[in-house]
């Protein structure tokens, strides 16, 4: 095998490479132009199930899948090409936050696409193949094909393919799971969450490699070049997204239009903070029935806060008001023993949320909060991390009922808890009431 491999890698670096352009201002590279470096073989495999092997199975598998590769992949004038078969190339980078300009070139009737975070996929079709229509392949090429049916980003806005034997370009930018295409310059998905193919009920996973599928027919691809997102560009390319339609709760100066536990924050550098060893409910004046509330929050080490939803003024919020959303350092030591509902996002000892999508304490994290009717949906860094209908909770943490959760409006704030944790870019926008239910219905 060792000798195969060998075999491989002399015949990509013999051939005589077309170099590539120069890498775009802040991208580097993935592809050298000359041999596979940087790249491993998979096929359409479950990361997770992967990263579950024992290292001596798991390195076997790769190896086995390498020597597949060496059959189907081939290095031609700067250009990665395949046949149309064997593994997928795949990045032994893992990513989180990223923009991937890349180009390719394939034939009629081929069918390919681009894994991200190790999940299917952007679509490559061809948009000619009639036998393929009744699976939109008429759309176009570019969008997030595994979907589920009617989701936002399935198929494209338009159709941008290039005719065969022109090289197409792709850009795509991924923010958490909100997943941006653009094909040959046009926008064909537009901040849509890429849906976790490997477990329909769980978010898109954190970090993962980028796949070049390979499926029924030749493709060409070349000028791959990867930029990192930090942590404050993707906060503001979030906050961006229809930002025009959210209204500002909090002037950057003081805590005019709040109310409660004022004396216990503070405004430092624009933001609101809550003085150590100090909490209670800070409240905005007015209430609130169905909403989206977007913020901006940085945790200390093991800080905990949560956001008020729909609270009556006064109490324990998590019980009296509709819930307490956690705002929590969860991966520190001192809440290792927790149970489930009480970690980061979570609708508090009610519903809990997906882990593992906080940024590193002291970085500035985004969520978004979307209250309608007796649902909650709470999305953390571009990531959906609960989705819960408090009305169907029948289970609560320790047999202590939440009389307040079916409440249907009420004030929105922050439930502190005695830690300097801090917020800024506190944002909400408005959504229609909820339809009363009929008896009929």
């Amino acid at each position: 095998m060792r000798r195969l491999l060998l075999l491989f890698s002399i015949t990509l670096s013999m051939t005589v490479p077309g170099m590539a352009q120069n890498a775009p201002e802040g991208f580097r590279p993935l592809f050298n132009g000359r041999d596979l470096n940087g790249w491993e073989a998979r096929p359409h495999f479950d990361p997770g199930k992967l990263a579950a092997m024992e290292d001596g199975a798991r390195g076997d598998k790769l190896a086995e899948w390498m020597k597949d590769a060496a059959t189907h992949w081939t290095v031609q004038d700067g250009e990665l090409v395949n046949d149309g078969k064997g593994p997928y190339l795949t990045t032994k980078e893992h990513f989180a936050d990223y923009e991937l300009l890349i180009d390719y070139k394939t034939v009629a009737r081929a069918d390919s696409g681009i894994y991200l975070k190790g999940t299917p996929q952007v679509q490559i079709w061809d948009y000619t193949d009639p036998g393929k229509y009744r699976i939109d392949a008429d759309m176009g090429s570019g969008g997030l094909w595994n979907n589920s049916a009617g989701a936002p980003g399935k198929n494209p806005f338009v159709l941008a393919d290039r005719p065969f034997g022109e090289w197409n370009t792709f850009r795509i930018i991924q923010l958490g799971a909100r997943t941006t295409v653009y094909l040959n310059d046009q926008l064909v998905v537009n901040h849509a969450i890429m849906e976790n193919y490997w477990d329909r009920k769980a978010p898109l996973a954190a970090t993962g490699p980028i796949q070049l599928q390979t499926h029924g027919g030749e493709i060409r691809w070349r000028n791959v070049f990867v930029r990192n997102i930090s942590a404050e560009e993707a906060n503001e390319r979030l906050r961006a997204h229809e930002g025009q339609a959210f209204a500002s709760l909090f002037n950057g100066e003081d805590l005019t239009g709040w109310k409660g536990a004022v004396d216990n924050y503070e405004v430092r550098n624009g933001a609101i903070r809550c003085k150590e060893k100090h909490g209670g409910l800070l409240l905005h004046n007015k209430e609130y029935a169905n909403f989206v509330a977007r913020i901006e929050f940085k945790l200390p080490p093991g800080g905990n806060n949560g956001l008020a939803i729909r609270s009556p003024g006064q109490g324990d919020v998590a019980y009296a008001g509709m819930c307490e959303l956690q705002i929590l350092d969860s991966e520190h030591p001192k809440y290792a023993k927790l149970d489930d509902r009480q970690y980061h996002g979570s609708a508090y000892g009610m519903s809990p949320a997906y882990r593992g999508y906080l940024r590193p304490t002291g970085e500035w994290n985004f969520q978004q909060v979307t209250v309608d009717g007796s649902t909650i949906t709470v999305e953390l860094n571009g990531n959906v991390i609960l989705r819960t209908d408090l009305s169907q909770v029948t289970e609560f943490m320790a047999e202590r009922p939440h009389p307040g959760k079916d409440r249907r409006s009420g004030f929105f704030g922050f439930a502190g808890h005695n830690d300097p944790v801090e917020f800024r870019y506190v944002a909400i926008r408005q959504l229609p009431a909820t339809p009363e239910k009929t008896a009929a219905r």
